[in-house]
C-alpha cells in the first residue's frame, strides 16, 4: 500500500470519527430549564367502592343507562360546591352534541359567567331536554360521602411525573407502574366490595381529591383531564371542568388565567371528583402545569357493610 493511499485512509478515518462525534453531540439532550422543579407530585385522595344497581345494596346510578343514552352530559352538578365542599345535583343533565373549545383547540366547559371568554373560543351545543344521567340529589350525595351500607372507602395516592424538559406533570393509567398492566384505571381490584359481578375488574367506584396550589397569573397554568366516566373539577369552589355522564374517554381543560377573581401569589384549592360507573372501560389521565399538593390526609373507613 502506497504512502498516498495510507494518507487517504487515515484522513477518511478521521473524518468518519469526527462525524460520529458530531452526531453524538447533536444527540445530547437540551438543558432542562425546569430542572429545579420536583420530578414528581404525589397526591392522596379517597376512593369509594360502590355496588352496581343490579345487586343487593347496589347504588341506582351505577350501571344505569341515562334515558337519553350513553354520552357526555353537562349541567348535572351546580356551579358551586355545598357547605361541605361536595358537588350537588343541578339537573339530570343535558346530552352534549358538540364540544365547546378554546383558541388552542382544547375542549372546555360550556360558557359560564365567572369564566372569561377569549378571542378564538368556539361554542358547542347540548340538548335542552333532561337527559336522565342521575336519579336524585340524595343518591348523588352518596357518591362522595362515606355512607353506611352503600360504600366502602380507603386512601388512594396518585403520582404525577414531570415530563422531561417541561413543567407539565402527568398521571396516565397507561404508563403508570401500578396501572399499566391492568388495562385501565382500576385502583381497587379485589378490594373493598370486590370486583364487579362476573368480572375480573372492579368498575364501580368514585375518587375524590382535594389539593391546593399557588396561582401565578400569566405563567400558563392549565389543568386537563382525559378519561371516563363523570369528572367535575372545582377551583376555589367554582366548577371549571364539567364532563358528566357515562361515555368513552373525553377531555377538557381549564386555563386558570381565565378565572379573573384569582389573585396572583395566593393559594387556592382545586377539588377533583371522578366516578367510574360502567363496566366497559376505565380511563384516567391528568396533565397540568400546576404544582399541586394534598391539603390534608383523607379520612376513610372500612367499617361499613
Amino acid at each position: 500500500m502506497g504512502t498516498r493511499t495510507k494518507t487517504m485512509l487515515a484522513t477518511g478515518t478521521l473524518i468518519a470519527a469526527a462525524g460520529i462525534t458530531a452526531g453524538l453531540a447533536d444527540a445530547t439532550p437540551p438543558p432542562d430549564n425546569f430542572g429545579g422543579l420536583p420530578s414528581a407530585l404525589t397526591l392522596t385522595g379517597v376512593v369509594r367502592d360502590m355496588r352496581e344497581r343490579s345487586v343487593t345494596g347496589g347504588h341506582p346510578d351505577f350501571e344505569r343507562q341515562p334515558t337519553a343514552g350513553f354520552a357526555q352530559y353537562t349541567k348535572m352538578v351546580a356551579d358551586s360546591l355545598d357547605e361541605n365542599g361536595k358537588p350537588v345535583m343541578r339537573s339530570t343533565g343535558n346530552r352534549l352534541s358538540s364540544d365547546w373549545r378554546d383558541a388552542a383547540g382544547r375542549n372546555r366547559i360550556d360558557n359560564r359567567s365567572y369564566i372569561n371568554s377569549r378571542t378564538g373560543d368556539t361554542n358547542g351545543s347540548a340538548a335542552t331536554s333532561a337527559g336522565g344521567a342521575l336519579t336524585s340529589a340524595e343518591n348523588l350525595a352518596m357518591w362522595f360521602s362515606d355512607t353506611p351500607g352503600v360504600n366502602l372507602s380507603q386512601p388512594l395516592a396518585l403520582t404525577l411525573q414531570r415530563n422531561a424538559g417541561t413543567n407539565v406533570y402527568t398521571f396516565n393509567d397507561r404508563t403508570d407502574a401500578r396501572f399499566s398492566g391492568l388495562g385501565g384505571f382500576f385502583p381497587i381490584n379485589g378490594e373493598l366490595f370486590g370486583n364487579s359481578r362476573n368480572n375480573s375488574q372492579n368498575f364501580h367506584f368514585t375518587f375524590e381529591l382535594e389539593t391546593e396550589f399557588i396561582f401565578e397569573r400569566g405563567s400558563g397554568q392549565v389543568f386537563t383531564f382525559t378519561g371516563d366516566d363523570d369528572v367535575w373539577v372545582y377551583v376555589d369552589g367554582k366548577l371549571v371542568i364539567d364532563i358528566g355522564g357515562v361515555h368513552s374517554a373525553k377531555s377538557q381543560s381549564i386555563d386558570l388565567d381565565r378565572l379573573a377573581w384569582l389573585q396572583n401569589g395566593r393559594s387556592y384549592k382545586l377539588k377533583f371528583f371522578f366516578a367510574e360507573r360502567h363496566r366497559t372501560a376505565s380511563n384516567f389521565r391528568i396533565d397540568t402545569t400546576l404544582r399541586l399538593r394534598t391539603v390534608q390526609a383523607p379520612t376513610t373507613t372500612h367499617l361499613y357493610d
